[in-house]
């Protein structure tokens, strides 16, 4: 069994002129979130489990707020691929709980693709969770959608 919770950074600046993308702060808005979802997610995460991280400012200062040890990869950047986050956090094969902290529609893609759905259907909001896990049941393996989490309803 494999759990993979994917966790969209909180509401960031909007670009200013000059600014790389990449260089985009958290506002206090979204250091609240953060903060929301890090309280959560710290209620309920597992010991042992794998953090990763866009190396973008509003990723890295969203899973600070979570207090754990994490790995920054860029392969999670804004122009990442679904298959370069699935195959850093070792979906469907590795054992126990991965989070990731990136962007969409990255993160989007990832979810609607083990979910079965078209690409389009999935959008993550900003600062929030989902927790998907990888189950045998029977002779089938399944991909379970376990929660959604969003910090406005924390």
């Amino acid at each position: 069994m494999m759990d993979l919770i994917l966790w969209r950074h909180a509401h960031a600046r909007d670009l200013v002129e000059g600014e790389e993308d990449i260089q985009r702060p958290l506002t206090p808005r979204g250091e609240k979130q953060a903060a929301h979802m890090a309280a959560w997610l710290r209620k309920h995460l597992p010991d042992g489990l794998r953090v990763l991280a866009s190396p973008a400012v509003r990723t890295e200062q969203t899973v600070k707020a979570l207090d754990r040890k994490y790995k920054l990869r860029a392969e999670l950047l804004p122009d990442g691929l679904p298959q370069d986050l699935l195959e850093l956090a070792q979906w469907p094969s590795a054992q126990g709980t991965v989070l990731v902290v990136g962007h969409q529609p990255m993160l989007g893609q990832v979810a609607a693709q083990l979910l079965g759905m078209q690409a389009s259907e999935c959008a993550i909001r900003k600062g929030s969770v989902w927790w998907l896990r990888q189950r045998q049941r029977l002779d089938a393996t399944e991909t379970v959608l376990l929660t959604v989490q969003s910090p406005e309803f924390l």
